[in-house]
């Protein structure tokens, strides 16, 4: 199973060759244990490779950023470059003595784009591409087209029994999460992988990102975003539970968004909307972490329903964004909610172009079920384009407007 695993084909793989052929330097950005290693190292066998994961060569680096730079061969690849950030200064200075494409390949942990140490700018001279955990489509070693169906507005009504239409089934898959390393194990083996993972990104990698003497208060924090996620974010009301002022709660989610551990899908809004809600949602990165922390277990489904709910809600938007960067890395995403409780799960927008994905634990669906996407279409006005409803049923239907249609939830992975 190990082995499987290692050789499962990777849907990023094309834009990385792509951007290789013209650009100096390609940032590989993902969570610890996403594939990132394995999957540059299967790309470029012959190409030198560092990994800074190792103290001795980090420390070596960080001394002499110069040195090392011109020592390295002409193309190289540097693993988890978040450890020496000083490096991306001297890696600008060679790559504008000499241009050439595919130089350089960097991977990181953390987000380069958000550490203040990393602020030397590779502005046209770097394209970073971000590798999420293992996505349904690419476990099940489909093309993950399920998007590029949607900015097409390729759907068509479908009666056709889904593959995979046991409620059950789909816990277990949100349960499991993306994480290699975890969806090898069984079930109870896999959360012990995920606390000591999380304890090592608490106990090492945070000092990567952040300045953070003691650890308690931002696992704490996790724990309380886990429940539930894809939640809207209060930081005030974060604060009282947890006893700590707002701006260190602002700062410990600066550093877990950082991690790769969580991200907060900002409100999509317009200036004529000024009843809209304007905070973001809190998204775990992979459901399999936040599962863990909650305690959830498969045979919960019907006595725990408003938390997979929210699970789900979180795995939709983390597979719609994983294929974002294979079908269009221009895509942005939002969630959309006004003062009257209508809501969308998901937003995404490419200019000024809008799609609305909402997201249902149910296997059946009704007209009713599209009223948050309803008034983001008033909303969007003629950007609308098209909307969604996810559900745990089997059939593709159109929901009345020919804009909206209801979809299985398996066809995140079985297009």
């Amino acid at each position: 199973m190990a082995e499987e695993i290692s050789i499962i084909p990777r849907s990023l793989a094309g834009a990385i060759s792509t951007a290789l052929t013209d650009t100096p330097v390609i940032c590989l950005l993902g969570p610890r244990q996403s594939g990132k290693s394995t999957l540059v190292q299967q790309l470029r066998p012959d190409r030198a490779y560092f990994d800074l994961d190792d103290d001795d060569l980090a420390a070596t680096a960080a001394a002499d950023p110069s040195g090392f730079i011109k020592a390295l061969p002409e193309r190289v690849t540097l693993d988890e470059i978040q450890r020496v950030p000083e490096l991306l200064r001297s890696i600008k200075i060679s790559v504008d003595q000499k241009r050439e494409p595919g130089r350089f390949i960097l991977t990181g942990s953390a987000n380069l784009l958000l550490l203040p140490r990393a602020s030397e700018s590779l502005a046209g001279r770097m394209e970073i591409l971000q590798l999420h955990v293992l996505t349904e489509s690419e476990k099940a070693r489909t093309a993950g087209s399920f998007l590029q169906v949607l900015l097409a507005g390729e759907f068509e009504e479908e009666i056709r029994s889904s593959e995979d239409s046991d409620p059950l089934c789909l816990a277990r898959r949100l349960i499991s999460g993306g994480y290699p390393s975890a969806i090898i194990r069984r079930q109870e083996r896999a959360q012990v992988w995920h606390r000591q993972y999380l304890q090592t990104m608490m106990e090492r990698d945070i000092h990567d990102v952040a300045r953070i003497r003691d650890s308690t208060q931002l696992h704490r924090l996790l724990e309380k975003i886990a429940h539930p996620s894809a939640g809207l974010l209060n930081s005030s009301a974060l604060s009282r539970d947890l006893g700590i002022d707002r701006d260190t709660v602002n700062h410990y989610l600066d550093v877990l968004e950082k991690l790769f551990l969580i991200r907060l899908l900002p409100a999509w809004h317009r200036n004529r909307g000024k009843r809209l809600v304007k905070s973001p949602k809190s998204h775990f990165l992979d459901t399999g972490l936040a599962a863990t922390l909650m305690e959830l277990q498969p045979s919960d489904w019907n006595t725990r329903r408003s938390e997979f709910g929210c699970l789900l809600e979180s795995f939709v938007v983390q597979q719609l964004m994983a294929q974002a960067g294979w079908t269009d890395s221009a895509l942005k995403f939002w969630h959309y909610r006004d003062r009257d409780q209508k809501e969308v799960d998901c937003v995404i927008t490419r200019g000024s172009a809008v799609w609305g994905v909402e997201v249902k634990t149910a296997r059946s669906v009704s007209r009713s079920d599209c009223k948050g996407l309803q008034c983001l279409a008033e909303q969007a006005g003629a950007d609308f384009v098209c909307g969604i409803v996810f559900y745990a049923g089997e059939n593709t239907l159109r929901l009345g407007d020919d804009r909206f249609f209801a979809v299985p939830l398996s066809k995140l992975w079985e297009m």
